[in-house]
């Protein structure tokens, strides 16, 4: 008997935005497999940060179509909502609040039962080491703990589908190890991962897939190995979105010995 095909983690066809004159996104298209880690990746203003933002609901597109493990997420955002977690960049938390509370207060929103938050909520603070951040208002916590806090905001209700927008972002090495734990658990438990930052090591490194995007729209996509095209993911990626040579002309007296003046 054959099996059944799953439906894909994140479905994008013909998505477009534009901010007054500015196309942001112009029909892009976009399909990501379940239970993959799969790297987004483009220069600045690419288009990267606005597609998360209407993937999950945070930005509404001006047109297109968007699937999150088949559920129409434009139609039915509810059920998105309640598939996908997110961890967008620039995460603004209450910083009054512990990172306890937090988390018990996200449970509550997320319409978990008391007891299963409490569980969910003490395991994830040991796993994701925030004993401390447990009971320290989020104002005086580090960036790093601070993204810890965001990724156990956006795993706490058991999503199938994570997007991360630069989780990684200003966050030092002990804390990113422990979050590529978690993140590699999360995929290998079945989950799909969408992650969007300017690493391509750590695509090379994590990443199943990798989709790069300029100007709005997807010039590659696939297998990492196989969007790398036999450079490391770092050349290719200059070579698909266009080397900008100008930085390497003037400024001749940085290298020039002379008198200071």
């Amino acid at each position: 008997m054959l099996r059944a095909v799953p439906p894909a983690a994140l479905e994008i066809r013909g998505l477009c935005k534009t901010f007054g004159t500015f196309r942001a996104v112009d029909r892009l298209d976009l399909t990501v497999r379940s239970g993959t880690f799969h790297g987004m990746v483009g220069p600045n203003g690419a288009g990267k940060s606005t597609t998360i933002g209407m993937t999950v609901g945070l930005v509404s597109p001006d047109a297109g179509e968007i699937r999150i493990l088949g559920h129409d997420a434009l139609a039915d955002r509810g059920r998105a909502r309640s598939l996908t977690g997110v961890l967008p960049d620039g995460l603004d938390l209450p910083e009054r609040l512990t990172g306890a509370e937090l988390l018990r207060y996200s449970a509550g929103l997320r319409g978990l039962h008391r007891t299963a938050a409490a569980d969910r909520v003490a395991e994830l603070i040991e796993v994701l080491g925030l004993a401390k951040a447990a009971g320290t208002p989020l104002a005086d916590c580090s960036t790093g703990t601070r993204k810890k806090v965001g990724l156990a905001q956006a795993l706490l209700h058991a999503p199938r589908l994570l997007v991360l927008d630069e989780p990684f972002e200003a966050v030092d090495p002990v804390s990113a190890a422990t979050i590529r734990r978690v993140l590699r658990r999360f995929v290998d438990g079945g989950g799909t991962t969408v992650l969007s930052t300017h690493s391509m090591l750590l695509v090379e490194q994590m990443c199943d897939e990798v989709t790069v995007v300029h100007q709005g729209r997807v010039v590659a996509a696939g297998p990492v190995a196989e969007v790398a095209a036999g450079q490391n993911l770092e050349d290719r990626f200059v070579e698909l979105v266009g080397a900008d040579a100008s930085g390497s002309e003037g400024l001749d007296w940085l290298t020039t010995p002379g008198e200071q003046r």
